[in-house]
Order: C-alpha cells, then sequence, then structure tokens
C-alpha cells in the first residue's frame, strides 16, 4: 500500500492536471433589446419543439414565425434537424417570402453552427440570440409552440414522418388562414399580413392597430374689454 501523501507528492512534482471540463460555447450576437416589429420580414422567431412517435423515437419540429404578421411560415419535422438543414428550409422561405431584417433564437447547438452563422453573415440578416435561461425574449415562438403543443401534439399519434408532415401541414393552414387573433384586430394571420402589404396597420407605439388621429380641443381666447376712461 502506497501512501496517499507520497503519491500527491509525485502527482505534483509531475505537473499532472485532472483536465477541465470548457464551458459551453455561446454564440456572439446582440444583447440590446429589440424593438417590436412593423412590418411583414422586420423579425422571424425560430425555435423548436420536441415529441416522439408512438414506437418511441425521437421527433423535432423547427418552427418558424414572422413576429409581426403571427404567421407560421414553417413546421419542419423530422428525427433530427442539424445546422446545416435549418440554413436550406431558410433558404426556402427567403425565395417564397423574401428576406428577414432579423431573426431571433435561442443558444441551441443547431442554432449556432458555422453553418447558421455563416448564412446569417452571406444573407447580411442579423441574428438576435435570446440571453441563456431567458425563454421569454423569445416570446411569440413560446407562446406559438405552447398552442401548437396544447391543440396538436399533446392530442395526436405520429405514426410516421409523411404523417406527421401531412398534419402540421394542415394544422399550419388553418392556423394562418381560419384562426383570428386577438393581436391582430380578430383577423387571421394571412388576412392581415395582406392588409400590411398595402398599409401598415400597428402602431409604433404597440401591437394594437393604428387609430385614426384625433386633434385636440383648444378653447377660444378670452377677449378683454379696454379701461373706459373718465373725463
Amino acid at each position: 500500500m502506497v501512501n496517499h501523501k507520497r503519491v500527491f507528492r509525485l502527482y505534483r512534482e509531475e505537473c499532472l492536471l485532472v483536465r477541465r471540463r470548457s464551458g459551453r460555447k455561446r454564440a456572439i450576437g446582440t444583447r440590446a433589446p429589440i424593438q417590436l416589429p412593423h412590418h411583414p420580414n422586420d423579425r422571424w422567431s425560430l425555435d423548436f419543439a420536441s415529441d416522439q412517435f408512438i414506437d418511441g423515437r425521437r421527433l423535432r419540429i423547427l418552427v418558424v414565425i414572422d413576429d409581426c404578421t403571427r404567421e407560421c411560415l414553417a413546421l419542419i419535422p423530422d428525427t433530427s434537424i442539424s445546422g446545416i438543414r435549418v440554413t436550406r428550409e431558410l433558404n426556402k422561405l427567403l425565395r417564397q417570402r423574401g428576406k428577414p431584417k432579423t431573426i431571433v433564437s435561442d443558444n441551441g447547438t443547431e442554432l449556432t453552427s458555422k453553418a447558421v452563422l455563416r448564412w446569417a453573415a452571406d444573407h447580411q440578416v442579423g441574428w438576435h440570440y435570446i440571453a441563456p435561461g431567458k425563454p421569454t425574449q423569445n416570446a411569440f415562438a413560446e407562446s406559438f409552440i405552447g398552442r401548437l403543443r396544447d391543440e396538436l401534439l399533446n392530442e395526436t399519434l405520429f405514426r410516421s414522418l409523411p404523417q406527421t408532415r401531412i398534419v402540421l401541414q394542415s394544422w399550419q393552414n388553418d392556423y394562418n388562414t381560419d384562426r383570428p387573433h386577438s393581436q391582430l384586430a380578430w383577423m387571421c394571420p394571412a388576412t392581415y399580413a395582406a392588409a400590411q402589404r398595402s398599409a401598415p396597420l400597428r402602431s409604433p407605439d404597440g401591437s394594437a392597430p393604428r387609430t385614426a388621429p384625433t386633434t385636440a380641443y383648444a378653447p377660444p381666447p378670452k377677449q378683454t374689454q379696454s379701461p373706459t376712461r373718465i373725463g
């Protein structure tokens, strides 16, 4: 049996060290608060929803939302979605919808990969990473995923990937074209988006529809009488 003090002395003399695990790499992005969007494609929110097939296989769903019109731009299901797959789906959206000014997402490994960072730089799209542990900073996507989970994911048994794509596409179409939204003056997202292309309806001071300007009431000026001279 070797004395533990001798082992420790030899350990120190040989400069042996236990390799420390490095911290998780974080993407370098803007952390400043961002303004509410007022036009389509001002800002997209991107996140992932998770579920599983009936046989236990993992299911991931890429969710893309337009924060101004509240449209669901994409629901992409697959067993695994890499950063390269994210850029491929974003390229499809760019051809269909045009380029967004900013994309908001969390710090997931798929979204901080070199492929995504290179895509954002090549297309000159600002990518805003929320602060770690602050999902409320991606509130538009979080709210949408909560509704998606309550109405569809928790109520549906997914048997295969083709069946999942059909179910998600049907729900997405119904959400965009037949669902009135309280924050869009009770219009569905597709109708609101069409109206926005002709004239912006959102007030720069909030998410409510723009109201007609009013003129403040101004009382008439008082008439003063000149003093009467007494001769």
